[in-house]
């Protein structure tokens, strides 16, 4: 099983997510940001990591929020879901080709990749307990 990090980041009631590009694997898909853990690598530094790499900002990695299990023809992963504010940045698409602050409650109406979505029903009352 592999372990691949999400970035919850929130702007005022809205969460960013972002569209994978044509051409780059699950193209045309909407997911929160974030990549796979490298080996020797915690959860927290991924996201800073990957967050750099693909979005050019400098993130802080705040709380846990969750976690959803998936099973994809190429393996398994779980995919941890973390509070994270961006520190310091301007968002720049590298991998993706679009990206929106979306209302949590509408995150659903958006093509999301699979292991994203059980986060997606959570994160209401996560929010708003």
């Amino acid at each position: 099983m592999k372990d691949v990090t999400a970035a919850i980041i929130i702007k005022g009631q809205n969460i960013l997510i972002a569209r994978r590009a044509p051409g780059e694997q699950h193209g045309g898909s909407w997911e929160f940001p974030g990549g796979k853990v490298e080996p020797g690598e915690t959860p927290e530094a991924c996201l800073k990591r990957e967050l750099g790499e693909e979005f050019g900002i400098e993130a802080e990695v705040q709380e846990y929020i969750s976690s959803s299990l998936y099973e994809y023809p190429q393996g398994s992963i779980r995919l941890l879901a973390y509070q994270v504010k961006i520190r310091q940045g301007e968002i720049q698409l590298r991998v993706h080709d679009r990206y929106e602050w979306v209302g949590v409650t509408q995150l659903l109406n958006y093509e999301l990749l699979p292991a994203d979505v059980p986060i997606a029903h959570y994160l209401p009352q996560w929010m708003c307990p």
